[in-house]
């Protein structure tokens, strides 16, 4: 068995959309991150271990920006990777035409529709704006490539006005329309409410893009496709604007394991994706982070211990190997003896039960002290407790 978790999960009958699109983000919004820029190469790095995972979409960059995100962009296209590359643009024919000029395979097409938005970034009319959005879409599914439309602050936009203007897209031919989350201001049971509304009105795709500044974007994006939806954006480690982005590893593993929806993705790479973006951006994972943090499998209460070395999933709700990450027993103030024994064993050493005792009572002094356990403190303390027994 690789997971055990709760049989509740199955007491309620929901139903997920039959093909849900994954696409990744973490080179666009996750590059968006205060301080971090990544390098043509490095973004390549990245796009080759998303597609290894098997990733649907790769949103790529914003091609405008620079001649260097140009060429990181197109870089990854003549990769000739499985996922589709995608690329930002906004409602600009000379964005487009960047865009196109990297032979991406989509184009996303974005422009904020709330009142506050409208009011404090444009001085245009709604009407205006709706224009300038349909003649981009209209401009890209020309040139016969994938096309979305995100609504940024979407969900802070007038009902109305917000399915006027996804029917206005999808009668453009727009692949898919994006609702935005752009300040994580919506509520699981929100997202649910907005995406069956949408979905009254709207028959083509339909996203959600949501961030975390409430906790809640995994959370938003489940009762997004609750709702109808049936693509969403993501970033590894979460990472993004503010408090980030959809965690790519807690949504596909949340869907895998508590809900039984497998997306079909590699999950043995996780936890090296994990660490090669938190290695290029410089953004470090915390060690409680869900899925890839490097506590989630570590132990050191002598009595989750003793359990975990019977039984892992006693602690653990899946097995660390399912995503490539592994366990670990830490020793420390709260070690027990079968911890210690643990320990010993895996360095091939014998000791007496006295000398264990003596062991186990000198690690929770030098943790107590301030000392982290490693493996050369750890050495010393056995050395010191088998001299003194020599005596």
């Amino acid at each position: 068995m690789k997971y055990f978790v709760s049989p509740y999960n199955d007491s309620v009958d929901l139903k997920f959309p039959k093909d849900i699109t994954i696409y990744d983000t973490t080179m666009r919004d996750g590059e968006q991150t205060p301080g971090v820029c990544l390098r043509p190469s490095e973004k390549l790095q990245i796009a080759r271990k998303l597609d290894e995972l098997g990733i649907h979409q790769i949103e790529a960059g914003f091609p405008i920006v620079s001649e260097e995100e140009q060429r990181a962009v197109k870089g990854i296209v003549d990769e000739d990777l499985d996922a589709q590359i995608i690329c930002l643009s906004r409602t600009k024919k000379e964005d487009i035409d960047v865009a196109l000029d990297c032979d991406v395979d989509g184009i996303i097409t974005f422009m904020a529709t709330s009142d506050l938005h409208l009011k404090h970034k444009f001085n245009m009319t709604r009407e205006e704006v709706l224009n300038m959005c349909m003649g981009a879409v209209e401009y890209a599914k020309d040139h016969g490539v994938f096309v979305a439309f995100s609504a940024e602050d979407a969900t802070r936009t007038d009902l109305n006005v917000l399915k006027d203007t996804y029917k206005r897209a999808e009668e453009y031919g727009v692949d898919r329309i994006h609702i935005a989350d752009t300040v994580g201001a919506l509520s699981p049971q929100g997202a649910e409410y907005l995406v069956k509304e949408i979905r009254k009105d709207i028959k083509t795709g339909i996203a959600m893009h949501c961030h975390n500044d409430f906790g809640l974007a995994v959370a938003n994006t489940i009762s997004g496709f609750l709702g109808g939806a049936n693509a969403a954006s993501t970033t590894v480690n979460g990472i993004g604007e503010r408090a980030g982005n959809t965690s790519l590893e807690e949504l596909v593993m949340s869907l895998r394991i508590i809900y039984g929806l497998d997306l079909g993705f590699n999950i043995k790479h996780f936890y090296e994706l994990s660490r090669l973006v938190e290695k290029l951006t410089g953004v470090s994972v915390p060690d409680n982070k869900a899925i890839v943090g490097r506590n989630v499998f570590r132990h050191e209460s002598g009595i989750h211990v003793d359990a975990v070395i019977e039984e892992p999933l006693t602690y653990e709700p899946f097995l660390p190997e399912l995503i490539g990450h592994h366990r670990k027993i830490v020793l420390g103030k709260h070690s027990g003896c079968r911890a210690v024994k643990a320990k010993l064993d895996a360095c091939g050493i014998e000791v007496t039960n006295d000398e264990l005792c003596k062991i186990v009572d000198q690690v929770k002094k030098s943790r107590e002290k301030g000392k982290y356990i490693n493996d050369e403190l750890f050495n010393e303390i056995v050395r010191s407790v088998r001299s003194m027994a020599d005596l």
